[in-house]
């Protein structure tokens, strides 16, 4: 039986027609290398028009690289970045952000769904500081959440607010930040929110490998590139990442594929014979599923997993369709029903 990776993740789904068409047009001929290319520059003009923003954008192959980059140049090694305790850069990049930070620590904050309680914040900005403890510098959020639920700009506002009145920078990581706009969020709110770095996801929005990274501080632009470049993330073919960006936004497909995406997790939901663990948001569907029927479903061939607060996840992306959701809940009644 070949294994279904459907629901695995977003990042299983192939590149969207759009992506793949503007990597086909970027191959013609020759052109200049490491991010001087003309479609690298429509690429951060499509960006900035979309933030309505006088940004630097650079293209880069990961979303564990870009988030990782962003945080080291936002907090010292003997400085912390305060995040949700479940987000990507605390729990899911093999401490990445420590290693290209040379030791800056990621320090975990509580909230419901994955949305930091801007309490935790108040608690975690109060502590005293000491020799013998990184103290913050900075404050990563991500939007959509690992969990599937999308903050407001309002929301975001109460957290940026706490940190910048200290001077400390902002990351926001937006791995998912197609399907948080394709519900409503605005993002031409992100820069009067004082993010200084924001990373856009291209991978899970029907990209082939890219994500952009945005660089709204200007002090932040010099030798921004010698920190890509160490870090190998400063490719020389650099038309071939910053292409399906042109694709996905000169299209709108970046916002009209995360809808569909956004779409099919609500109707996934919807079908779902399993009590929901987080609100259904964006393109992520966490149920409660208990062990046995989770190893009959993996045992027939669907490869799903159980997530971080022990649920269990299913994604949807662009290339989701009804007839999979149906397969897969068929999938899963039959394997709520313990054989004799």
């Amino acid at each position: 039986m070949s294994p279904r990776y459907d629901f695995a993740s977003d990042n299983t789904a192939p590149a969207a027609p759009e992506a793949m068409a503007a990597l086909i047009a970027a191959n013609a001929g020759f052109s200049a290398s490491y991010g001087a290319d003309a479609t690298a520059a429509r690429a951060a003009d499509l960006i900035r028009q979309m933030l309505d923003a006088d940004a630097d954008v650079r293209f880069v192959t990961s979303g564990t690289a870009a988030n990782a980059i962003c945080l080291a140049a936002l907090a010292r090694p003997f400085e912390g970045v305060l995040a949700h305790r479940d987000s990507h850069v605390a729990t899911d990049e093999t401490g990445a952000p420590g290693f290209f930070g040379h030791g800056l620590a990621i320090q975990g904050l509580e909230g419901a769904s994955g949305r930091i309680d801007p309490q935790a914040l108040t608690r975690a900005l109060a502590k005293p500081e000491s020799a013998h403890a990184q103290p913050p510098a900075a404050l990563s959020l991500t939007n959509a959440t690992e969990y599937g639920t999308v903050y407001s700009a309002e929301a975001l506002a109460v957290l940026t607010a706490a940190v910048r009145d200290r001077g400390y920078g902002v990351h926001l990581d937006g791995a998912r930040l197609a399907n948080a706009a394709a519900t409503g969020f605005d993002l031409k709110s992100i820069p009067g929110l004082g993010v200084d770095l924001l990373v856009i996801g291209g991978t899970k929005a029907g990209m082939t490998p890219a994500e952009a990274i945005v660089i709204f501080r200007k002090d932040l632009v010099p030798r921004f590139d010698a920190r890509l470049k160490q870090a190998g993330q400063l490719p020389s073919k650099s038309r071939f990442y910053a292409a399906p960006f042109v694709g996905m936004f000169e299209s709108g497909a970046f916002i009209t594929r995360a809808a569909h995406a956004n779409a099919m997790a609500r109707r996934l939901a919807e079908l779902m014979p399993l009590p929901l663990r987080h609100p259904v948001e964006a393109n992520g569907v966490f149920v409660e599923m208990d062990e046995p029927t989770l190893k009959r479903l993996q045992g027939a061939g669907w490869f799903v997993y159980r997530f971080i607060d022990g649920s269990v996840r299913f994604m949807c992306s662009w290339a989701t369709t009804m007839e999979a959701i149906e397969t897969l809940i068929d999938a899963v009644t039959v394997a709520l029903e313990p054989t004799p």
